[in-house]
């Protein structure tokens, strides 16, 4: 059996980082102030001794024959959090919650003379509860005296209401209740826990989650997921598009377990063996495999460390404009003023050089979003100096080219605003140059290529979320630029993509670099160059592989099949460090012991290029197994080993990989 949270006891003090709370439960804003008099007050599970309510009052502004409830659907993560852990659930199994939520209602909620507005989408109406059924967790109600009804059809009269609740044995559940305020304070515990009834069984709780194996602690692995989604997604920190999948695979999971519980409970009320209970069945087993990939979908999602590894790979969906009608191409101008002086310098260094045969169309825009929007097929936008602040995203679905004129630092594009992307690229040719990109408030990536080609160069990404996506069937060259500040990876490799880095710096990020690796998704492995990147004082690794588990047997193969391959790569790493200190800096050394320590100092900074080589290189031979035992069960026996191998990289030298904080390279099992 489960063990079950604290008892109630008044007097309870609160840890040092609880802060204020009533019943285990703290409360936000003004009533946090309330709570900061009387360190008595706040440490009371229980009803407290001091009179006065210290909830809030939710004034409707509907019906002022109503009267007001109190205001519960405010509270914090940290609230709702600790209520479940400490009070509510403890370390119940999935069987077991309904029991574990009866047993706390019974040491909190007043089992009789309070009022409480009974909401449905189509009426609301004023009842007394008179008795709670705790086990069934619903409250045993009548009608308020007067009669009061709120609704926008007529017919809900005083009889028709009478009716209702004899058809329901005047007994409704507590999540449609909303309790009347009451200022004494009496009922503050039993309108807390009518709110933690309704949010957990609106927000937490899945029909299915009973189906679950008792092996497992509730809380753990289903509440406290699901709720910090569910307030991730109130802080603007998950992208819409994400949202709108969850919600959807939610909706399509409910479907599909409704008709699993149609189709299971019609096989067991019938006894005979016929042809029609045997569909059944084998309709029953593929509902319950559909539902189970769907449910995997949402832990994907719901699960924080997941959802950020794996990443969202949609985008806007816009289409590609192509060429103008006419053929001809535009050259636009980006400034918020222009001077005489820059003009002239314009004139002579891009608009009309030496070797234009053709005359060009220039049109000029005061902010760069509107010059993007406004770009064809082989269109070119030039920014010139200046700090750049825009709302919008954006969206470059054609070959263009977007230049600054001059250096990156002088040349700012700031992005204000909450939303998900800052520059999203699916343009076949795509090259952004002399720019610095400065994201606040982002939800996904400062730059993401989902299609085509883009080249970034001599470019500076102020970065907030994730860095720059490289998306399945994309390619990037990052060259000569720098990237720091993502509080998730600074470039994130998709399987199937080209990512190519040359003398970048990525830095201060969470990760460095991330690369992801599917083996059950039937995409070839990344090809990557990085060559001469300083990836330096990132928070955990300099460059981390994400992979599944795989058998022990594919494990062996592809460790003898990797040696021969990293010899090489082993060896020019080598020989890079002795090249690296030079003939003159050797004879200068004073001793072997100096001498040895900076041959030291070097190989610590370059000796990622060979660990990375290394692990790349045996889960490209993983990945070939893998696609080596699909091929087999499809009947082909015998498959091209050229064709099947995987180059994984082009070139991985010269890098250097300078204190981050768990090393130069690490992996992530899943």
């Amino acid at each position: 059996m489960a063990q079950r949270g604290p008892e109630p006891v008044p007097g309870e003090e609160a840890g040092p980082e609880r802060g204020p709370a009533v019943g285990g439960v703290g409360l936000q804003g003004a009533n946090r102030e309330l709570f900061q008099e009387d360190d008595d007050r706040c440490t009371d599970y229980g009803s407290h001794d001091k009179s006065g309510s210290i909830l809030g009052r939710h004034v409707l502004d509907r019906n002022a024959l109503f009267p007001d409830s109190f205001q519960t659907n405010h509270l914090l993560f940290y609230d709702r959090f600790k209520a479940y852990q400490d009070y509510i659930l403890a370390d119940c199994k999935p069987s077991e919650v309904k029991e574990f939520t009866a047993e706390y209602l019974e040491k909190v909620l007043e089992p009789s003379g309070w009022q409480a507005i009974w909401r449905t989408n189509v009426f609301e109406v004023l009842v007394e509860v008179v008795d709670v059924e705790y086990s069934a967790l619903k409250a045993v109600v009548r009608l308020s005296e007067p009669f009061l009804c709120d609704s926008d059809v007529s017919t809900f009269t005083l009889e028709c209401m009478q009716e209702l609740l004899e058809l329901k044995e005047h007994q409704l559940p507590l999540q449609e209740l909303w309790v009347v305020f009451d200022e004494s304070g009496e009922f503050d515990q039993t309108a807390l826990a009518v709110e933690h009834v309704r949010f957990f069984y609106q927000h937490i709780w899945r029909s299915w989650d009973e189906e679950d194996e008792d092996d497992f602690d509730y809380f753990v692995r289903c509440v406290e997921p699901r709720l910090r989604l569910h307030y991730d997604i109130l802080e603007d920190r998950v992208p819409s598009g994400l949202i709108a999948d969850y919600h959807s695979l939610l909706s399509q999971c409910e479907v599909l377990y409704r008709k699993f519980l149609n189709v299971r409970n019609g096989l067991s009320s019938s006894d005979s063996d016929s042809e029609a209970e045997n569909v059944s069945m084998v309709e029953g087993l593929k509902l319950y495999d559909e539902i189970e990939h769907l449910k995997q979908k949402l832990k994907l999602i719901e699960n924080p460390l997941l959802r950020y590894v794996f990443g969202y790979q949609k985008h806007t969906g816009l289409q590609a404009k192509g060429s103008r009608p006419l053929g001809t191409k535009i050259t636009h101008v980006v400034s918020s003023t222009i001077m005489a002086n820059l003009l002239q310098s314009l004139l002579r260094d891009k608009l009309c050089p030496e070797s234009c045969d053709e005359e060009l169309e220039i049109q000029f825009h005061s902010d760069p979003l509107t010059a993007v929007n406004a770009c064809y097929e082989g269109d070119t936008v030039i920014i010139c100096p200046g700090r750049y602040i825009i709302e919008g995203m954006f969206c470059i679905t054609d070959s263009i080219e977007l230049e600054g004129y001059g250096l990156p630092d002088d040349i700012v594009i700031e992005k204000r605003g909450k939303g998900d992307n800052f520059v999203d690229c699916t343009g076949a040719n795509i090259r952004i140059s002399s720019l610095k990109l400065v994201q606040h408030d982002g939800v996904e990536g400062i730059l993401s290529v989902h299609h085509g080609k883009t080249t970034l160069e001599n470019c500076v990404l102020q970065c907030e979320t994730t860095g720059v996506t490289v998306r399945t069937s994309a390619e990037l060259l990052m060259k000569n630029s720098d990237l720091y500040g993502a509080k998730g990876a600074g470039v994130e490799i998709y399987p199937g993509s080209t990512c190519t880095l040359q003398g970048n710096g990525i830095h201060h990020c969470k990760e460095g670099i991330l690369i992801k690796d599917f083996l059950d998704d039937h995409y070839d492995m990344a090809k990557i160059t990085m060559v001469n990147n300083v990836i330096h004082n990132n928070e955990g690794y300099g460059v981390v592989l994400v992979k599944p588990t795989v058998s022990s047997d594919v494990k062996d193969i592809a460790a003898k099949t990797s040696e021969g391959n990293i010899q090489t790569i082993q060896s020019s790493d080598e020989t890079d460090n002795v090249e690296d200190l030079g003939p003159e800096e050797l004879h200068e050394c004073a001793t072997d012991e100096l001498e040895l320590h900076g041959r030291a100092e070097i190989f610590e900074q370059t000796e990622g290029n060979y660990e990375i080589a290394n692990e790349l290189a045996a889960t490209s031979v993983k990945k070939s197994q893998m696609h080596k035992k699909r091929l087999s069960k499809l009947g082909i026996t015998q498959a091209d080993d050229n064709i099947m191998s995987q180059e994984i990289f082009v070139s991985i030298m010269g890098n250097q990989f300078k204190r981050n904080g768990k090393g130069s390279f690490g992996t992530f099992l899943y």
